[in-house]
């Protein structure tokens, strides 16, 4: 599964709560740094024949041309690992989600023959390649201004604030949101605490 969209929208958070909920019915979760990919195939020998179920998990994944990870987590979504193993699944987030830079120069490739066929560049084909292979992709959208400020209520009320302090706040969190240039639940959040310290 391939989680992308805008940042601070719980595209991490989603799969640790996956750990919290379904850890006493046996999952568990491996989280495995970018530069180690390579190190997929020895993992899966460690624990394909343990009674558990696992989610091997990259955090904010992309890739700049000729990393070599990038071969490896095809490799792995190929089935090399998810298709013969069946107690372990792949999960990564990512803010890009062909996972690799595109460029307008990667479109020079495209050719236009005589016979009216078209024939995409190979570059373009294999950067768009690996997120092809994820079975499943969850898209993940900043909140709108409402949502926004609901989740601020939220934090705000969790941190004991009345609401009428509450209802005080709602300018100030937008200003937040716009000198941070987005509106997410991370920067809902991190306003939240701001607010509740300096008015507690």
């Amino acid at each position: 599964m391939l989680l992308t969209g805008a940042r601070g929208t719980g595209k991490s958070s989603l799969i640790k709560a996956l750990l919290t909920k379904y850890a006493p019915r046996g999952l568990r979760v491996i989280e495995v740094e970018k530069q180690d990919l390579i190190d997929l195939p020895d993992i899966v020998d460690l624990i394909a024949a343990r009674p558990e179920r696992f989610v091997l998990y990259c955090d904010d994944l992309s890739f700049e041309d000729g990393e070599s990870g990038y071969k490896a987590m095809k490799s792995a979504l190929d089935g090399s690992v998810s298709a013969q193993v069946d107690n372990i699944l792949i999960y990564a987030t990512s803010n890009r989600r062909h996972l690799l830079p595109e460029y307008m120069k990667d479109n020079e490739g495209y050719v236009h023959s005589d016979d009216g066929e078209i024939h995409p560049g190979e570059v373009v084909e294999e950067k768009i390649s690996l997120s092809e292979r994820f079975g499943l992709w969850l898209s993940f959208y900043p909140p709108k201004q409402d949502e926004y400020l609901a989740i601020v209520a939220h934090w705000l009320a969790h941190f004991g604030l009345s609401a009428s302090q509450i209802e005080a706040a709602r300018s100030e969190a937008l200003v937040w949101a716009l000198e941070r240039g987005s509106r997410s639940g991370r920067v809902a959040w991190q306003f939240a605490k701001h607010w509740a310290g300096s008015h507690a």
